[in-house]
């Protein structure tokens, strides 16, 4: 059973097994040079391309991305891939790290809601804005309402979402309890809910805690202990695909419907 990180905090792991320093060196090389290219193409792309096009990039972007740091990705369940035809789709999943966004966009490109410290962020807060991030002011009471009006419209203009309702990140060996009030806009536009659970194992099936991006853990030490583990992955869990437009009547209020996303992502995680 995986240890719990107790301390808000994540230790540096000893690098004895892991990734020589000179390759870690040459992927913070990559990874800087693959940041250059977003930077540029949202700057001089993003501004005159087509949703799809858009949508291309982005895909490609994230995948190159997880390949820089050596992190494979496997799909279970309600995979959208081989072709995609996700429309008007909400993703809800647990949230463990930054590196959750990168592998569900290499999957299928996501309009995401975040926090909108986030766009204050060096580089990666220039390049969600230029992404159509949704932000909400967690310290403004009254801006999830802004957010469900504007979350609503997208998504009954055909976009895909995701939405993370815990409103934090988990070291992966648990789930904090999801907020329901974001979770009203997929019942008003009668989009489809793709619920997703994900998951960080080691080699031998237990969590891996050193992927978090939790508790006080910064980005460059989030950064240092991704960039020490040689095979990190990534499973990402597609559970059945939940229609709002065609749904028990008792799922049409966001507190029950919300409930029960979370139990069925906490018994895949088996928590």
């Amino acid at each position: 059973m995986a240890t719990v990180i107790s301390n808000n905090r994540l230790p540096i792991i000893n690098t004895s097994g892991h990734t020589s320093k000179l390759t870690r060196y040459y992927r913070i090389g990559r990874v800087t040079a693959h940041t250059f290219v977003a930077v540029l193409a949202v700057s001089a792309i993003f501004p005159v391309a087509s949703k799809r096009v858009k949508s291309t990039l982005t895909k490609w972007w994230c995948r190159r991305l997880l390949t820089t740091l050596n992190m494979r990705i496997t799909t279970h369940g309600h995979s959208p891939l081989p072709n995609s035809n996700m429309r008007s789709t909400m993703v809800v999943a647990n949230h463990i790290s930054w590196t959750d966004i990168h592998a569900l966009n290499s999957i299928e490109p996501l309009r995401f809601i975040a926090k909108s410290e986030i766009s204050h962020w060096p580089v990666f807060g220039y390049l969600a804005r230029k992404a159509n991030v949704l932000f909400i002011d967690r310290n403004k009471r009254h801006d999830a309402g802004r957010i469900v009006h504007k979350t609503a419209k997208s998504l009954e203009e055909g976009d895909n979402l995701c939405l993370f309702p815990e409103g934090t990140t988990t070291d992966g060996t648990k789930l904090v309890p999801f907020k329901s009030s974001i979770i009203q806009a997929a019942i008003h536009a009668k989009a489809t809910i793709q619920p997703v659970a994900i998951r960080y194992p080691t080699a031998d099936g237990t969590i891996n805690t050193h992927i978090a991006y939790a508790g006080d853990t910064t980005m460059k030490e989030s950064m240092q202990q991704l960039l020490m583990q040689k095979n990190p992955t990534v499973e990402l869990h597609f559970l059945a695909p939940i229609d709002l437009a065609n749904i028990d009547e008792t799922f049409l209020d966001r507190r029950k419907l919300t409930q029960h996303i979370e139990q069925l992502i906490k018994e895949k995680l088996d928590f």
